[in-house]
């Protein structure tokens, strides 16, 4: 039996039903999902997402002093009042190491709560690529790749990345079955890249991440030094995994 990947542009795209028993990866790469890996690798101990801003905050005061950090952002800026916004920059080890991260951003933490229903709801983004197909290539059922978008409008970023992770999982298991036209339309655009590991191929993707919304929308926030770090490929060999119980998102497996 073949192994379905389905591209959802936008997380309003399905149904939550619809992901029950197979394994989503949400992608916002520019920013959330690279962030909450970078957290994650520089020693956070656990995300734990808020679709509202209120909800974090409320999250936090009933936290430990100390022991918890605000991070996130509304319209691309820091939320008044938080520790960290949503810049993958500021989560160095120094800052985050042991530290809970109470997290909330326009879209990508959103999408994560859209995604609840499937098995398993997996973050990716092109700095874990190979660690995450590792994992998505031991795994059996459908693969739903969940685009964020950028309010409700599809972005290229997210759909760049879903289009990596697709082919590449394409090239690693038999039984991969990439039908359906919006993970075609995906494979096609990461096509344009040349998905080669040379100099030309970085400088294919920083050009796509920096003409898409999102990276427009960086740009104008005086935050586009985040784009070449979010277009970073295999920086990290972790997966990080959004539990339901307890409600957070921990480091899955480390690459072998």
């Amino acid at each position: 039996m073949s192994r379905p990947i389905s591209v959802h542009l936008l997380p309003a795209l399905f149904e939550q039903a619809d992901l029950r028993g197979g394994v989503a990866v949400v992608i916002d790469l520019l920013r959330a999902t690279s962030t909450i890996i970078h957290a994650l690798a520089a020693g956070a101990t656990s995300v734990i997402p808020c679709g509202e801003v209120d909800e974090a905050r409320q999250l936090a005061a009933q936290a430990p002093s100390g022991m918890v950090l605000l991070g996130g952002e509304r319209g691309g800026v820091r939320i008044p009042g938080f520790d960290l916004g949503n810049s993958p920059r500021e989560y160095t080890r120094e800052v985050v190491a042991g530290k809970t991260l109470i997290f909330t951003t326009t879209n990508g933490t959103r999408a994560l709560i859209r995604a609840k229903e499937a098995r398993r709801v997996l973050i990716g983004a092109l700095v874990n690529l190979g660690a995450l197909i590792d994992l998505l290539a031991e795994e059996t059922g459908p693969v739903h790749l969940v685009c964020a978008g950028t309010e409700g409008r599809i972005t290229l970023e997210d759909v760049l990345c879903a289009g990596a992770i697709a082919h590449w999982l394409n090239l690693a298991v038999d039984d991969a079955d990439p039908g359906d036209d919006s993970t075609q339309l995906a494979l096609s655009l990461f096509a344009s890249s040349g998905h080669n590991y040379d100099r030309a191929y970085d400088d294919r993707v920083l050009a796509i991440l920096r003409q898409s919304r999102g990276g427009r929308n960086l740009i104008d926030c005086g935050l586009g030094a985040d784009i070449a770090v979010c277009a970073e490929q295999d920086k990290f060999d972790i997966v990080p995994e959004l539990s339901r119980d307890p409600w957070e998102i921990r480091v899955a497996r480390k690459r072998k």
